[in-house]
């Protein structure tokens, strides 16, 4: 893999936001965004356990799906207190995500505000709060509706590992899916993963490596791939917000509701034959993008 440092800045404008980073599909980091929200110095294990501790959430361990399961399964349950009791005691490879705090506790809302100074089409119903305990891993993938995201890390470090959209075949994308078929788990440490020799079209891909801390706010254009390692249990907000265009409009609402509609009918149907068929087609890709480097 290729991979540079993802540019950082402590502010920006407006202007310059759109023109080398939203216009152009570049990801960017903004220090200080989020410094005046009340969320920056509020929001911690203590506080999220008082409003919601008693909600029971759904727990996602570091196994990657395979061709028998089901989109978004869950792998345990929990509440929101216990769960944070565990991954306070030390690693804990344990994460939630596309968990809607808000819904339970409507006054987070103000302990933040919506950056439309840098980009419109915000979906507010749903800012959503991921978390993780220390180890816990976030495998390759890209955001099935497309939107741009405005991610903000505001507990512990996390590892994250980005490529645009156009390295899909690169990156062994499975065909109606989001997901690599390729493990990128630990791959800074050189051990065997990602898989080289099973997976060579990996050296040609190009990307960008960070390590996000309290207040940073990554920039992640439509479509982006990505990757992320909790070095500490923590948590983060993703804001969304939709493509302006029609055609980024259509993309996302073929992927959540046509793509992903066909894929887990065949899942349901003829699993073994979906897999083994969608398996071929990754590496034909991947074959064609090696005959393009010769």
């Amino acid at each position: 893999m290729q991979l540079k440092p993802v540019t950082t800045v402590d502010s920006i404008s407006q202007a310059v936001f759109k023109k080398d980073f939203y216009n152009s599909g570049q990801p960017l980091i903004i220090k200080n965004l989020s410094h005046d929200w009340p969320a920056y110095t509020k929001w911690n294990w203590d506080y999220f356990k008082e409003l919601v501790g008693d909600q029971r959430v759904p727990l996602y361990n570091n196994v990657k799906s395979d061709a028998y399961t089901p989109i978004n399964t869950a792998d345990d349950y929990k509440t929101f207190g216990e769960y944070i009791d565990m991954i306070r005691q030390g690693p804990a490879g344990w994460r939630i995500f596309l968990f809607n705090i808000f819904d339970h506790a409507p006054q987070l809302t103000k302990d933040f505000t919506w950056p439309e100074h840098l980009m419109k089409g915000f979906v507010k119903k749903y800012p959503m709060l991921f978390t993780g305990g220390a180890t816990s891993i976030t495998h390759m993938h890209f955001d099935i509706d497309m939107s741009h995201i405005l991610h903000t890390q505001f507990a512990g470090r996390k590892r994250v590992l980005l490529f645009p959209y156009e390295e899909q075949h690169k990156l062994y994308r499975k065909p109606f899916e989001v997901l690599s078929l390729a493990d990128f788990s630990h791959y800074y440490k050189g051990n065997g993963t990602p898989d080289y020799e099973k997976f060579p079209a990996l050296k040609l891909a190009n990307g960008f490596e960070t390590i996000l801390e309290h207040g940073d706010t990554l920039f992640m254009p439509a479509g982006y791939w990505h990757h992320m390692e909790y070095i500490d249990s923590g948590f983060a907000m993703s804001l969304r917000a939709l493509q302006p265009s029609l055609a980024g409009k259509l993309r996302g609402a073929w992927n959540l509701f046509g793509m992903r509609s066909i894929d887990t009918l065949m899942k349901k149907t003829v699993p073994k034959w979906w897999y083994e068929n969608k398996k071929k087609k990754v590496f034909q890709y991947a074959e064609a993008e090696l005959r393009k480097n010769v």
